[in-house]
């Protein structure tokens, strides 16, 4: 046996300690290893028949050595191109292992291992090879991907040399222009506008051309289209030359002219600043490199694009149009993430997204992320923005592959794309480039960076562009001269000053998105025939042969089957209104993505749309499986995170706008978590950017003793946050309503999009009030106010009404005290925006005797409705009845943390809101 070609790298030190254990005591090792041993000679480390044997330990050092140099040969790279020290280790010296130069030229190479052992003729060749690809401009940090094979990729990858940089003569010129474009437009917005805002790409150009790697290799690879997310630093650069956003444009943005620009009131058109925007490059000819890319808008919550870029990829992936659940393909699409190397591990949205990279229903099929490191976060340093070495450690945590490189190494920038390419390919997981830089200027151009970092910024300001030093060596390997390099320069930035002054003065900069008509909403039909809902029950209800469901389950869905041949008994309750709803909606050919926090059983055991078989842990969704559908079905529970999951939904559904996507809440106040993705995305993404979403939340609300973390779902929030028809807020009250505003919100998916926040009920759910007829879905509509029916019989008798929503209307209608004051009605808003004066005008003009309208809350005056409804109410109301509030006091904290001092409280409210007269010792309860 000839070992040495048998026993490569880390296996001949291992058989030889082993060895070594055998000889002094063969009980030591293994049976098969006591008879291998019994017939085996040890060879002579050679590189001749003439030299001597190797000592053991300079065997096992050598191998050790080897191992070192890939685990830990990141530590010793070049990758600051500012010249810093790299921090170095212990282990990857030769004196840790007793080694020195004589020793390992003795050595054979084999004892490195993997492919550079083909390439020496030596273990010390071999280890200076190793020291090559770890340990250069560009370094490897994968030895925490536990999974052999991907291991085995990553090294053979790297020590193979395969995605190094190989380029003939036109792509170095394709190169050194790309550079030179990415670097005078830079320096051509510095020079015409000195201290605007453009968070500028140098220090950090070779992002560009690796972009373009990445999308030619997806556009080779058939993809349809690359899905971008960034922050500020060089976006501007970014949209011009990848997205391809024409010079001028980006100009007139910076000579932001006033002719031309207005605003419409039925819009709130806004717009947002250039630095935010995104841009869309549709494919064009058949090149494959010409492919749809997208570049996501982002606001100045830096990392808050990141889930929106994944739910966008995954929407685009996603084959919706056939029933069942649906497909996804991880090849359609390319997700790029492009992070600050201060939030990448500073804002906790990054490892929310993260973990949600390998679940079943958030999966893209891997993402690449770059890390535009320009070694400082604003004006603070690494050492105070991270407890780690690397800004990317976080994605260790991931076992997500890590390369360092060196931003001012154009072939090792290169290497990484494609390696970052090929791997996501392969795997279709994640994978990291910590793109090593810095930034030539400030945080922004108006500042001065001196003031905090002099040191740094005085070596930058004698440091060349990374265009200049390509350019230099281009110069010495004959392939350009220093004329033809000044050439290109100067023909680009003519290029820009043509541009500029192509200008027209009332230039506008961009479309804005055009309202739906006037009453769009109240026009869709929304009801169902009998017939067809008995018939959609009856799928729904319909179990595969020998699936065994829980009893209490079993029991439960026959008495549905029952009942539901009543077509005017209160025995649909809300979630079988909401299953009904939604099967009513995949028949009509739109397909569904609900997720949500538990939301597969829902938090409250009343949805149990993924049934388990209790023999075999078998699932089944009935709403997959009905033959009626016509649109695909998806249902997943959400991690537990909010602003990771609801920022994913929303780039779904922008991406997806004609598929109904939901979302539901544990609780509702659980929404406090995603107050970003709120106020940045869903209620402003309209007026900022054009984008219209429809996403629905669903979030559990109401006063029930659960104390103050899960009684409200800030309801006031939202509504604080409304205006110029940017959302739907609803606090609907029976299952018929919240069946009709499904319904209704699916057909408005393309023709009058809102984001739609309901505040569903928890303790209602099962409630005999809330409940409704098959009759009320299949004849109905949804109501934007609800009167009292029984008083509207006696309406000559009412005096006083009640305007409420939501959980209230239930312990007004069931205290005794409402008998004992037949001169009260109850009326529910059930719509709070966008909110219809006239459904509540015509109510209450049908009440001749009325004296006086009050609002009931059970939140606190400072939450809930009131404050948004008072002004509206009281310029509606016009004098001609007063109005009063009745409801908990101004508060700090939504709720009270004990159930009798809830109980108590509710109780008192209930009776102050009949009687008209306030306790004085509670007298804050009500307000004229």
């Amino acid at each position: 046996m000839d070992f040495w070609r048998d026993f490569h790298g880390p296996n001949a030190g291992y058989i030889l300690e082993l060895y070594e254990r055998y000889k002094q005591n063969p009980a030591t090792v293994d049976e098969a290893a006591r008879q291998f041993f019994a017939q085996w000679t040890p060879p002579a480390a050679t590189n001749g028949a003439s030299t001597p044997a190797a000592d053991i330990s300079e065997i096992v050092g050598a191998v050790n050595l080897a191992r070192a140099i890939r685990e830990y040969g990141h530590l010793d790279a070049q990758l600051d191109p500012l010249g810093s020290e790299p921090p170095g280790d212990p282990a990857l010296e030769f004196d840790t292992y007793g080694l020195n130069e004589n020793t390992l030229r003795r050595l054979p190479a084999s004892l490195v291992g993997g492919p550079i052992s083909q390439q020496a003729d030596n273990a010390l060749v071999g280890i200076q090879k190793l020291r090559d690809v770890y340990s250069s401009t560009i370094a490897y940090d994968f030895e925490h991907v536990h999974i052999p094979k991907k291991r085995q990729w990553l090294r053979e990858a790297a020590e193979s040399g395969r995605f190094r940089l190989m380029l003939d003569a036109e792509k170095v010129m394709g190169l050194f222009r790309r550079l030179t474009e990415v670097e005078a437009f830079e320096q051509f917005i510095h020079r015409v506008f000195p201290g605007k805002h453009r968070f500028s790409i140098e220090g950090l150009d070779m992002m560009v051309p690796m972009l373009d790697e990445m999308i030619c290799a997806a556009g080779e690879n058939a993809m349809s289209s690359v899905l971008i997310g960034m922050a500020h630093r060089g976006r501007l650069n970014v949209l011009t030359h990848i997205l391809q956003k024409p010079y001028a444009q980006i100009l007139a943005e910076f000579k932001d002219p006033i002719k031309g620009l207005h605003f419409r009131d039925d819009l709130g058109w806004t717009g947002d600043v250039k630095y935010h925007k995104g841009a869309y490059r549709a494919r064009e000819g058949n090149e494959p490199c010409l492919i749809s890319v997208i570049m996501a808008p982002n606001p100045s919550h830096l990392e808050a694009v990141n889930p929106v870029i994944e739910g966008m990829a995954r929407a685009t992936g996603t084959l919706v149009n056939h029933r069942g659940a649906p497909d996804f393909d991880p090849m359609v699409t390319l997700p790029i993430l492009i992070h600050g190397d201060a939030a990448f591990p500073g804002q906790g949205i990054v490892a929310e997204t993260l973990n949600m990279s390998r679940l079943p229903g958030y999966w893209t099929g891997g993402t690449i992320h770059i890390i535009s490191n320009n070694q400082l976060g604003y004006t603070t340093l690494p050492e105070d923005s991270r407890s780690t070495l690397y800004a990317s450690d976080l994605a260790k945590g991931f076992q997500i592959p890590i390369v360092h490189v060196n931003a001012d190494a154009p072939e090792a920038c290169m290497e990484a794309a494609r390696m970052a390419f090929a791997y996501r390919a392969e795997f279709q997981r994640d994978f990291v480039i910590d793109l090593i830089g810095y930034r030539r200027y400030g945080h922004n151009e108006g500042d001065e960076p001196a003031f905090t970092q002099p040191r740094m910024y005085e070596v930058i300001r004698e440091h060349p562009t990374v265009r200049a030093l390509w350019a230099q060596t281009l110069v010495k390997q004959g392939q350009i001269t220093e004329a033809d390099a000044s050439a290109v320069l100067n023909e680009q930035m003519t290029a820009l000053q043509q541009a500029l002054e192509s200008l027209k003065p009332d230039e506008m900069m961009e479309p804005q998105p055009e309202p739906a008509p006037p009453g769009t909403a109240r026009r869709v039909k929304t009801r169902v025939e009998i017939k067809r809902l008995q018939q959609l029950n009856d799928a729904l209800l319909t179990l595969p042969d020998g699936f065994q469901l829980h009893a209490k389950l079993d029991r439960a869905r026959k008495r549905r089957r029952e009942a539901l041949q009543d077509v005017d008994a209160k025995a649909v309750d809300w979630a079988t209104a909401e299953e009904l709803a939604l099967a009513s909606i995949l028949e009509d050919g739109t397909a569904i993505r609900m997720t949500g926090e538990d939301t597969e059983r829902g938090t409250f055991n009343q949805r149990h749309a993924v049934l388990h078989d209790e023999e075999t842990g078998e699932i089944f969704v009935p709403l997959q499986s009905m033959p009626q559908a016509k649109g695909a079905f998806e249902i997943h529970n959400s991690p537990l995170t909010e602003a990771a999951t609801i920022g994913f939904e929303y780039g779904y559904n922008i991406q997806a706008p004609q598929r109904l996507v939901l979302w539901e809440g544990q609780y509702g106040d659980f929404i406090n978590s995603a107050q970003v993705i709120l106020d940045e995305f869903l209620l402003t993404g309209r007026a900022k950017w054009g984008q219209m979403p429809s996403l629905v939340l669903l979030l559990p609300h109401g006063y029930e003793g659960a104390g103050p973390d899960h009684s409200s779902g800030r309801l006031e929030r939202f509504l604080q946050m409304a205006g110029e028809q940017n959302i739907r807020v609803v606090n609907c009250t029976t299952a018929a309503q919240y069946f009709h505003l499904l319904r209704r919100q699916a057909a408005l998916l393309t023709i009058d999009p809102l984001p739609l926040i309901v505040m569903t009920p928890k303790s209602l759910l099962r409630h005999p009030m809330v409940a409704s007829s098959l009759r009320e879905l299949a004849e109905g509509q949804w109501q934007f106010v609800i009167n009292d029916e029984e008083a509207w019989k006696r309406a000559d008798q009412i005096k006083r009404v009640f305007v409420c929503s939501g959980k209230i209307f239930v312990d007004l209608m069931n205290s005794p005290l409402r008998q004992q004051h037949p001169e009260v009605a109850i009326v529910r808003i059930e719509q709070l925006y966008p909110f219809r004066t006239d459904d509540l005008g015509s109510i209450l003009e049908g009440y001749p005797q009325l004296e006086e309208v009050v609002w009931v809350q059970e939140e606190p005056e400072n939450m809930g409705a009131w404050t948004f409804m008072y002004p509206q109410l009281l310029q509606f109301l016009d004098g001609r009845w007063p109005l009063r509030y009745v409801g908990r006091a101004v508060s700090s904290s939504p709720a009270e943390g004990s159930a009798a001092w809830h109980g108590e409280n509710q109780a008192t409210l209930i009776q102050q809101a009949y009687d008209r007269r306030p306790d004085p010792k509670t007298d804050d309860f009500i307000i004229s």
